[in-house]
Formats: C-alpha cells, sequence, structure tokens
C-alpha cells in the first residue's frame, strides 16, 4: 500500500510541476506579449498544456472568472493547485 501511495504523491508532484510552469508561462506571455516559444521550448510547452489542460478547462467550465474592474481572474488554477495540494498531503507515504 505504501508503494501505490508512493507512486500516487510523486505522479502528484510532477503534476504539481507542470501546473508551475504553466501559471508562469501564462504570466510571461501576459507581460511579455510578443514572445513566443520556439523550437524545444515550443514541444515543451505543449507536452505541460496537453497534460494540464483537461482538468483545467474543466474547472473553468464550473468555476466563473471573478471580474474585478477591467480585469478577470481565473480561479480554476488556484482551486486546481489548492486540490493538488491536499491529494498530495493525502497520499504522502509518511
Amino acid at each position: 500500500m505504501d508503494a501505490l501511495l508512493l507512486v500516487v504523491y510523486y505522479l502528484l508532484f510532477a503534476f504539481w510541476l507542470l501546473l508551475t510552469a504553466r501559471v508562469v508561462v501564462e504570466l510571461v506571455r501576459g507581460f511579455s506579449r510578443d514572445w513566443h516559444p520556439a523550437g524545444g521550448m515550443a514541444a515543451a510547452l505543449e507536452a505541460v498544456y496537453t497534460v494540464t489542460d483537461p482538468p483545467v478547462l474543466l474547472l473553468r467550465r464550473v468555476i466563473p472568472t471573478v471580474r474585478i474592474g477591467a480585469v478577470g481572474l481565473d480561479l480554476s488554477i488556484i482551486v486546481l493547485f489548492m486540490a493538488t495540494l491536499i491529494l498530495m498531503g493525502v497520499a504522502d507515504p509518511r
């Protein structure tokens, strides 16, 4: 049972890292609109978005964007971060 929990924990940790990379890329793209990845970076980001898109899009359907004036705050990524951290705590084999 501990081995299974350890595998689940590391899978969740890898997902958490990919989600963190997605947030960083979205921040960079938000501040530098003319930045476009090329080559190996584009392939790596495609993998990041392929893994993180399904849960993010599912949560975006359920959780609406919070409007603060002209700015929209996407809470789906924050909720996904929190859910991943909680599941990592549950799956922690220690």
